[in-house]
């Protein structure tokens, strides 16, 4: 039997990650991109992480979701360095803050702990073992650093420790979700919000909780509680994965793993060194790219701003039904772009018009340097990098210039937004968000729907603690099963009346972009919103 060659290997994990025949995708990756193959950023955040797990070999991500064929791309894999020589920590030894911590644990200092506090829950349905439960949670906090470490004040600024033991607390809170008329998953995470700092500011404790609420009909609420210093979407996502896997094995009395996975140190070595061409990229690159671009944008219709950014938000679930879901994948499929980039582009389009800008930066979330380490890893590991998007040319052309936009910024993940505006000569403004006003963030993927898990079936609900980190965010918090999205907005500036605007022109949009015609113009898809305006560029 002939050994496959490495980029045979590649395509069939290409083919895994899809969800593609293997005899079929060769031909395909010959001449299309890994997105007009069915890709997307999850898949290729797997892809790439398999690749180096399974093959030892490291594909570029920015690579993967650009314009050249998959074949291509994959055939420029290299062979991941060995990682940098060093040993971890000791236990409970000061350690260098991590990429985003600081600025996370400053936010929660100028505007408290709901500020960083995330909410991420399981809606529980049938027999809930107690002590399954709390046998899960003790192994996930032994196996990972993430769930022990804890934050103090230094001479020098604030610094990290590591416990050598900590299981996470698990709070019930008896009636928080149950009786009343009204939605009971929103009344938990009400309550969870009041009580943040008690959650996540105990003094010398790691900042996260689970909560554990009783809801109608014997279902339960299991909510995670966590501070943006401790983790963010991708790693939330990744702890349910492995409590609801560790939860079954659990409730079947098989053996849970408690050894150590590598901490966030350790995977960031390997990051680095598995990353091609191993340097960050330059911020004077990144910031020649964005010259032109508003340095900022105003959604207020003429209000003025609060002289500090006001934290303070709301939010609007935002539904689409199933044809619109269908129609917007239909148009990804025909221009050769992920669905999340057609909601990227019509949210891109929607602020444009609401601010009268044909070119405007939005702030997208993405991974920082992924690998099968950092993906297996409870820390903050994603970054939200400004995107330039051009509101011009033909849907398709469209469409394919945010697709092109989107992975170019991913190359640039771990640039500091402050260090890139000040290459771009842009003078720090207490009032607004630098860069990213307006952000989006697909997360629709990571997470299914719903699972099962021994006897429980969980839904997954998003909270919100109250707090904004820009002036509009639109997150896609379902797509394939009852497609959601979130819009939160700071009421300072965005008032709910035009919220609710806002979300209207954003479905208008949305429909009038994927009904129109491959080379219908964008800018005569709609007219611009009464009272548009816009902003000088970037220098």
């Amino acid at each position: 039997m002939l050994t496959p060659t490495p980029l045979e290997e590649l395509l069939d994990l290409a083919a895994d990650v899809i969800g593609c025949d293997r005899r079929t995708l060769p031909a395909g990756a010959a001449g299309s991109p890994f997105i007009t193959l069915g890709g997307g950023l999850a898949q290729a955040v797997r892809l790439q992480a398999r690749a180096g797990r399974q093959l030892g070999l490291a594909v570029d991500l920015a690579q993967l979701l650009g314009p050249a064929p998959l074949a291509d791309v994959l055939a420029r894999a290299v062979p991941v360095p060995a990682a940098a020589p060093g040993q971890p920590a000791d236990a409970g030894a000061v350690r260098a803050l991590l990429p985003g911590q600081r600025a996370a644990l400053a936010a929660e200092r100028e505007a408290g702990a709901g500020a960083v506090c995330r909410v991420l829950s399981a809606e529980l349905a049938g027999p809930l073992d107690a002590g399954a439960l709390r046998r899960v949670l003790a192994a996930l906090g032994a196996r990972h650093e993430g769930l022990r470490t804890v934050f103090a004040d230094a001479p020098h600024g604030p610094v990290r420790r590591v416990l050598a033991a900590c299981t996470p607390p698990l709070v019930t809170l008896e009636a928080a979700g149950a009786g009343g008329a009204g939605d009971p998953v929103a009344a938990v995470h009400g309550y969870l919000a009041a009580r943040a700092r008690q959650l996540v500011g105990r003094p010398g404790r790691p900042p996260l909780a689970f909560a554990l609420s009783r809801l109608d009909r014997g279902a339960h609420l299991l909510s995670f509680v966590y501070h943006d210093a401790v983790a963010d979407s991708w790693s939330a996502a990744l702890l349910w994965q492995e409590l609801l896997a560790d939860y079954d094995r659990a409730v079947h009395r098989r053996p849970l793993v408690r050894a150590v996975r590598p901490g966030p140190d350790a995977a960031g070595r390997a990051a680095q060194a598995a990353r091609p061409g191993g340097l960050r990229a330059p911020a004077t690159a990144r910031a020649e790219r964005l010259r032109g671009f508003p340095a900022a944008m105003d959604l207020a219709e003429g209000a003025p701003r609060p002289a500090v950014f006001d934290v303070r938000g709301e939010r609007l679930h935002v539904g689409l039904d199933v044809q619109l879901r269908d129609a917007a994948d239909a148009t990804a499929r025909r221009a050769g772009v992920p669905h999340g980039t057609v909601l990227l582009a019509a949210w891109a389009l929607a602020v444009g018009r609401r601010a009268g800008l044909e070119r405007l930066l939005v702030g997208c979330e993405v991974p920082r340097h992924a690998t099968a380490a950092l993906l297996g890893t409870l820390a903050p590991c994603s970054a939200t990098v400004p995107v330039g998007c051009e509101l011009e040319g033909g849907v398709d052309y469209f469409l394919r210039g945010v697709a092109c936009a989107f992975s170019e910024a991913l190359g640039c993940a771990d640039l500091d937004t402050a260090e890139l505006a000040r290459e771009l000569g842009v003078r720090p403004d207490r009032s607004r968000p630098v860069l990213t006003p307006v952000t989006f963030a697909a997360r629709d993927e990571l997470l299914p729907a719903s699972v099962r898990a021994g006897a429980l079936s969980a839904r997954f609900h998003h909270g919100h603690a109250g707090a904004v980190t820009a002036d509009a965010a639109l997150t896609v918090l379902r797509w394939r099963e009852d497609p959601l999205l979130r819009l939160e907005f700071a009421p300072a500036v965005l008032s709910r009346t035009r919220a609710v605007r806002l979300a209207g022109e954003l479905r208008t949009t949305l429909a009038a972009l994927t009904a129109a015609s491959p080379h219908t113009p964008v800018e005569d898809l709609l007219p611009a919103p009464a009272g548009a305006r816009g902003l000088a560029p970037l220098p």
